[in-house]
Order: structure tokens, then sequence, then C-alpha cells
């Protein structure tokens, strides 16, 4: 006998002691309680750290928490059907069923709920206009809206958010990325909803009929609206780029899937934003010392989106359908099981993100967040989504840095898989608003970032504490935190990124100061003849109490504390890094020795320091006086145990790999000034192929384009700083082909592995790779 959905999974008869294996609290979910609704990271804080998998008998679903085990399903959507996205979660009443059926109910398969091959072959076709280059002219509409309806309301020194503009703004915005009218805006809303009630909520067997009739009042309303388009498919809009398709897809492009399409990219273009948005403002009201940071320095808006939407984002959970045995997490899950995936749990496993309850808008990896969900179904309009959330944080932060939310209790309709409180009560002082003492406030507009994830893009404000001059061209600054807050923590061999003078322009410059110290931040810049910007800058204009903009600190050469012996090798300024690490050799009482070149004693930074904290471990070879280093007899011996660090003028890093063939092959570790290898020259590159495995689709990289644009411009995400091949934060697993490395980030044993890439500089070394994205 069939087993009904909702009962528990376990043959009961087959247990000896008679007790069902479903634990009490698995027993009691119920994403319908306002407790899931309040909190759903909280709700199952249990399951996650306990049980993270289980079987919800009141559901009939197999509920998912952690990050690794929902990822790995989203990654293969042939195991794990998306084909019940969209069914109605509990079953609806005949009666309502018959009302949707006097409809003429027929909501077929979307991008969301379709199975491959179809969903493939349609996501290609009708991708382009997500693209972020092609969403780029909607951003002056977007930013027209949000200042026309604050407009509305900035002298009033109190609001409904949400009624008054988070759910009107981003409708607009979807009706012209679809391409319809802005007409019947109120019953679209309420279509909406009732559309969100019938398919992820539990209404009472009183309210289905109701629901039903608004949701079938959605579907001809979409009907007619399609009809409308057919008769002049010319003209921006996605639905009408849909029926142009059509013309030359047919077969892939249907008359069904554009009806049904039509209905549920309103609510997909609409409410996941609405929602997102005011979650996220209500987050960060809630934290007023991260609001604060974001009204100072709006640089930091794109990274507190992503957080935003990791901490606390509007689609909580997604569904799918098992279609054949496998295991989750360690348990057996037979074919026929439905799966929820609660991504708002797995966006705070700790196991992936580090202190993850906490709201940190300069979190390096935020943009790893589940909210958009992952690889072959990934949401399409994230970028529109992102691009809304962040011109809209940006007005408000600027026209109301005082505003403070109300005392309110929040609530929330009641589903599974779309959250976002249904009121966000604010209040301010009008007379205290910005632009009445200045109105150029309003003439100025930060650059969104369109399909960047920025996690290397949060900035932090630092103030000038001292400027040493160490030699005729060595600056040492010492940087502290303008509020007296403890800095980042740090290692030997990291480094921070600086701007200088501008966003664009930033250079990395190695940490030369004590760990231990989280007061400060040292760095030491010599004064490059050839500066594009970057120490020339730094030299002319930096002084004692001026504030810069820093990222970081992020370490790429690091000091392993294992090693037995440590052999440091510095040229000129390649002693900034170097000096951190002998310190921590020193304190840990690691053998170690340090050599150290230049062309004189006078060009050398912190001799005096160097030779009072070392000693006799410290050589020195200053040019001037012929002294010079024999490294082919320093290292002629491998040595168990020893690790080499290197950092210099790339003439002395090339002679060291030389003398260090013979070590193993990590033995040598290097850090690099500049990057080897120039801009790209179509002449003398040829195109490749990347099969993206996660995402089910194909990119070609044409001669005179790099790996990184490639993916941006198919609408894959992925993190990048320097556009160098120096800092490492572009970088890529590859699954298959052979690479041409061009970064100087990876050693030489990461290059031979062959598992991973900079998609900033380097290429393929064949026609194809394959990408684990």
């Amino acid at each position: 006998m069939k087993t009904p959905a909702t009962s528990c999974p376990i043959d009961h008869a087959a247990l000896k002691a008679g007790a069902c294996p479903v634990s009490p609290r698995a027993a009691a979910f119920d994403p319908f309680e306002d407790a899931y609704q309040q909190d759903p990271p909280e709700y199952v804080r249990w399951a996650r750290e306990e049980e993270p998998v289980f079987f919800s008998p009141k559901l009939g679903y197999w509920v998912i928490t952690r990050y690794d085990d929902i990822k790995a399903v989203f990654r293969d959507n042939i195991t794990f059907s998306p084909s019940i996205a969209l069914e109605k979660i509990i079953p609806t009443s005949d009666e309502a069923n018959a009302v949707l059926a006097s409809y003429s109910y027929a909501m077929n398969r979307t991008l969301v709920n379709e199975d491959e091959p179809a969903h493939m072959a349609r996501r290609r076709v009708l991708m382009e206009p997500f693209t972020p280059e092609a969403l780029r002219h909607h951003e002056p509409m977007v930013r027209r809206l949000a200042r026309e309806y604050v407009d509305r309301f900035i002298d009033d020194g109190r609001a409904d958010l949400v009624d008054q503009m988070l759910w009107e703004v981003p409708l607009t915005v979807a009706l012209h990325f679809l391409g319809i009218p802005e007409e019947d805006m109120d019953l679209l809303r309420q279509y909406s909803i009732a559309h969100t009630v019938n398919t992820w909520g539990r209404p009472k067997p009183e309210e289905q009929v109701r629901v039903a009739h608004a949701v079938g009042n959605f579907w001809q309303l979409a009907g007619k609206i399609l009809d409308k388009m057919r008769k002049d498919p010319s003209g921006p809009g996605w639905m009408k780029y849909g029926i142009r398709k059509q013309a030359d897809y047919p077969e892939v492009v249907t008359d069904s899937y554009l009806h049904s399409m039509m209905m549920a990219g309103i609510v997909a273009a609409h409410e996941t934003t609405a929602n997102a948005t005011a979650n996220a403002l209500k987050l960060l009201l809630q934290h007023p010392s991260a609001w604060r940071e974001i009204c100072e320095d709006p640089s930091l808006i794109p990274n507190a989106v992503e957080e935003c939407l990791r901490h606390n984002g509007s689609v909580p959970a997604w569904r799918r359908l098992v279609t054949r045995d496998v295991k989750i997490g360690g348990i057996d899950i037979p074919a026929g099981s439905k799966l929820l995936m609660v991504m708002a749990s797995a966006n705070h496993d700790q196991r992936h993100f580090e202190d993850a309850d906490a709201l940190d808008i300069r979190r390096d990896n935020s943009s790893d967040h589940l909210t958009f969900g992952y690889g072959s179904h990934q949401c399409m309009g994230k970028n529109l989504a992102r691009m809304e959330m962040q011109i809209f944080l940006e007005e408000l932060s600027r026209r109301l840095p005082h505003m403070r939310l109300c005392e309110q209790t929040f609530t929330y309709l009641p589903n599974t898989s779309f959250r976002g409180p249904e009121h966000l009560w604010v209040e301010w002082d009008p007379l205290q608003n910005p632009e009445r003492r200045n109105r150029a406030l309003l003439a100025h507009a930060l650059p969104v970032r369109i399909g960047e994830p920025s996690a290397h893009a949060a900035s932090r404000s630092v103030v000038v504490e001292s400027v040493t001059r160490l030699t005729d061209d060595i600056l040492r600054l010492r940087l502290k935190s303008p509020d007296g807050r403890a800095l980042p923590r740090w290692m030997p061999g990291a480094h921070i990124d600086v701007e200088c003078g501008h966003p664009d322009v930033s250079r990395q410059y190695s940490l030369c100061g004590d760990p231990d110290d989280a007061q400060t931040l040292e760095i030491a810049v010599l004064r490059d003849p050839h500066s594009r910007g970057g120490s020339g800058w730094i030299h002319d204009n930096v002084r004692p109490g001026d504030r810069l903009k820093i990222r970081g600190p992020r370490n790429h050469f690091r000091f392993d504390e294992s090693a037995r012996r440590a052999i440091f090798i510095a040229g000129g300024i390649g002693i900034t890094p170097i000096i951190a690490m002998a310190r921590r050799a020193r304190a840990l009482g690691i053998d170690y020795e340090l050599h150290y070149s230049g062309r004189s004693r006078r060009s050398m930074a912190c001799l005096d320091e160097l030779s009072a904290l070392h000693g006799d471990r410290l050589r020195i070879y200053a040019g001037d006086e012929g002294r010079r280093a024999d490294y082919a007899a320093l290292l002629a011996s491998p040595a168990d145990g020893t690790r080499i660090y290197a950092c210099g003028p790339t003439r002395l890093l090339e002679a060291l790999e030389h003398c260090c063939a013979a070590w193993p092959e990590d033995a040598l570790r290097i850090e690099h000034f500049h990057a080897t290898r120039g801009s790209l020259d179509p002449a003398k590159e040829r195109a490749f192929e990347v099969e993206l495995k996660d995402s089910g689709i194909v990119v070609q990289v044409p001669p005179d384009q790099t790996l990184l644009a490639a993916l941006r411009g198919a609408n894959i995400d992925v993190q990048s700083d320097c556009g160098e091949g120096l800092c490492g934060s572009c970088e890529v697993r590859v699954l298959a082909g052979r690479i041409d490395h061009r970064d100087v980030v990876l050693t030489r044993a990461e290059r031979d592995a062959n598992n991973k890439m900079m998609a900033c500089c380097s290429r393929a070394a064949c026609g194809r790779l394959v990408l684990e994205l």
C-alpha cells in the first residue's frame, strides 16, 4: 500500500521496540508557525547542529539544513528535480480547484520548475536580458523611482517603507523589465500575494476559495497582457524578447511556457526584491553601527547587500523532488521523496560562515550565500535584485541617515518560501534631513556593481597615525581605526589594498608591523619611479591625520608555523612581509636565518630594527659594498623540514626558483610585487571554451577577452579585485583541461595539480576547460 505523503516514512512494523525514530523536534517542525516566520535560522538551529537532515511528518518533506548538503542538492538537478518548486505545498480543496478550473487555470512548467533537457535549452535562449551589460540601462529608471518615492515622505518624519516604497517600486521595475504596462498595480499586488499563498502557504479552507478566485484572475490577466504583446512584440521587455525568440525557437519557447512565465515572472521579479530590501533595512536599522557605517561610507553598500541576503534573505527555503535512492548528509532518502531545503539555515551554518549569526558587512564570503540558489537553476534575476537593493540602500542612507525603527510588532505572510515584513515603520526628525542643509548631495550617485559579488570591495576607513621616512624613497605608514576599535587580525605574509586617491586605483602593500598589535597596521611604501598613481600618490599626498580606505587583510603568502627551519630572503622593499615572518619565527623558537639584499644600506629599510631583533641571524648584502648573496651555494642541498620565503624583484625570484629546482615542490614560497603578464594581445592569444559543470552552460572566451569577463557576461558570479593575478580573489576550480597559468599567486605544486586557476589572467592551454561553476 502506498504510504501517504504526510505519514512517517519509517516502517513501524519492522521496529522491534516500536518507537518511531522521528525525533520529537522533527515531528513538531512547522514552517507555518510564527517562530519560523520571525527567524527561520534560529527556528531550525537544533537541526543544523544535531539533526541536519530530518523528516517532517506534518509537512511530508525531508528537511535539509546545512550548507554543504543544500549546495550539493542544487548542484545535481537530475537526482534532485526542480519539478515540485511551484507545486502547492499543501493540497487545496476540491472546491478551490473547481474555482481555478473555471478560470481555465493551467499553470505549467517555467524556468523555475522545468527539468532537463528543456530547462537549459530555454535558459540559454532567454538569458541575454539578464546579463550585467543588458541590465545597466535599467539603473537610471530604478534610481529615479527611488528618489521620487522618497520625495513623497521625506518631510513627514514617519513612514511605512513597505507600503510607501518597497512594494511599489520593485513592482514598477518588474513591470518595466517584463515589458508590461504600469496598469492595475494594486490589483497585481493582490494577485501576487494570492499566488504566494496559493503555492507556498497554508490558507484555511474558508480562505482557499477566495485565494483561488484571485489566482484565477491573475492567470487570465497574464493571458490578456500576453495577447496584447503578441500583436506588437517590438520594443524592450523580457516577455516581448521571449515572444520574438519564439519565432526562432518555437519548440523551446512554447505558448504554455510564455503564459506561465508571464504570471510567475511578475512574482519572481517583484516580490523577492521587495521582501529582500525590507529585510535588509530592518536588519541594518537593528544594528545601528552597521547602518551608520554605510551612511558614512556608501562604498560598503554592495557587500552589505550580500551580507543582508545571507543573514536575512527573502527566500528562506526551496523544494526539490528526489528521483533515485540517494544519501544526503549520511541519511538514506528514497526516490520519490520531497525535500525542503532551508537556505536561511545554510546561510547561518558555522561550518561555512565564521561567526555566522553576526551581521558583518565586510564579511569576505557573504556572496557565497544560497539565497539565490546555486547552479543551473540559480535565480536569473539576481543581478536585477542586487541593483535595486543597492540603489534603495544608497538613497535612503544618504537622505535619511538619522532614520530609526519605530516600536512595532513585525508580521509575516505565513508560507515556507517567501519572507519579508508586511510593514516596516520608521521615523526621523525632518528638521535634521541632510538635504535641507546641502541640496548638492542629491546630485551624487555611486556606480552600481552589477554581476560582481563584492567580497573584496568592502573597504574600511583608517586614520594615518604617523608617516615615517625610513629611507630617501621609502615611507612607513602607521594606520589606526578612526573610532579606536580593534582592527582585523592578520598573520605574517598578509597584505592590504590601499585606495590611492580614487576607488578604482588600489595597490597591495604587505603588512610589516606586529600581528599581536590589534590597534594598528603598518605598511612601508617604496616610491616607484614609474608609479601609475599608487606609490607616487601616497608619497606626495598622505600626511598624519589623513583618512585612507583599505581592504583586507588577505594572505596568499602564509608562514608555516610547523616548519622546523626557515630561510627568509628579501630584496629591496621585499623586506616588508619578511619582517613579520622573521619576528614570528623568533617568537616561536623556530631555527631561522634572514638574508637581505639592497643597492646600499641607505636604501634598505628597517636595518637598525632588524639588526637589534635578529642579531647574527641577519645577513646584509649591500651592493655598493661589493657584497653579493650566493644563493646557489646557500640552497645547494635540500633540507627536510625547511621552508624558504622570498620577496623581491622578479629577477631575484626567478633565480631562486632555479636554485630550488631540486628542493621539494612547496619548499620555496614567493610573494611578487607585480604580475608578469600585461594586457591581452589578441594577435597572440587563442579562443577557448569553458563548460560550467554546475550551471550547465558552455561559455566561449575569445582571444581579446579574459575568462573573468566572459563568465560575468554569462551572468556567472565570480569574485575579483586586482585583475592582475596578484591577489588570488578570482580563483575558480578546474575539473578538466590544461591551464595556462599566468598569475603570481599559486605555488609550483598548486600549478602542477591543475585544479584551480585565476580567472582574471590565466587561460586554457587547450581548447576547452571544465570549471566547477
